[in-house]
C-alpha cells in the first residue's frame, strides 16, 4: 500500500512558476513508477509526466514539454513537478499516482494503482 499526498498548488499569473510535491508513505516507494496527471473542469484526466523508479527516465505530454520537469527523491519518498511558464490552459486539479510494472511512458490512468487527493492549480491570464 502507498498513500500519496500532494501539496504546492495555488493561484499564479500566466508566465509564473509553481512546484508541486507528492509525499508518499511506504517503504517500497523507490520501486514505483510515479506519474502526474491533471483534470480540468469538464475534461477527462490526462497524463502530464512520468518518472521511472530510479529517476533515470522521464516522459512528458507534448503540451508541457520544455516547461515542466518531473523529479523524485527516493530518500525523501517524494516526487516533484516543477512547472514553469504556466499558461491559463494549465489550470486543473493535479494528481500524483504510483504504479508498479509499467513503463514510464504509460499515459493511461488505469495503469496506475495509487492516487493522491489532488491539488488545485489555477493560472490567471
Amino acid at each position: 500500500q502507498v498513500q500519496l499526498v500532494e501539496s504546492g498548488g495555488g493561484l499564479v499569473q500566466a508566465g509564473g512558476s509553481l512546484r508541486l510535491s507528492c509525499a508518499a508513505s511506504g517503504r517500497t516507494f523507490s520501486t514505483y513508477t510515479m506519474g502526474w496527471f491533471r483534470q480540468a473542469p469538464g475534461k477527462e484526466r490526462e497524463f502530464v509526466a512520468g518518472i521511472r523508479w530510479s529517476g533515470a527516465m522521464t516522459s512528458y505530454a507534448d503540451s508541457v514539454k520544455g516547461r515542466f520537469t518531473i523529479s523524485r527523491d527516493n530518500a525523501k519518498n517524494t516526487v516533484y513537478l516543477q512547472m514553469n511558464s504556466l499558461k491559463p490552459e494549465d489550470t486543473a486539479v493535479y494528481y500524483c499516482a504510483a504504479a508498479t510494472g509499467v513503463a514510464v511512458t504509460t499515459v493511461s490512468e488505469y495503469e496506475y494503482d495509487y492516487w493522491g487527493q489532488g491539488t488545485q492549480v489555477t493560472v490567471s491570464s
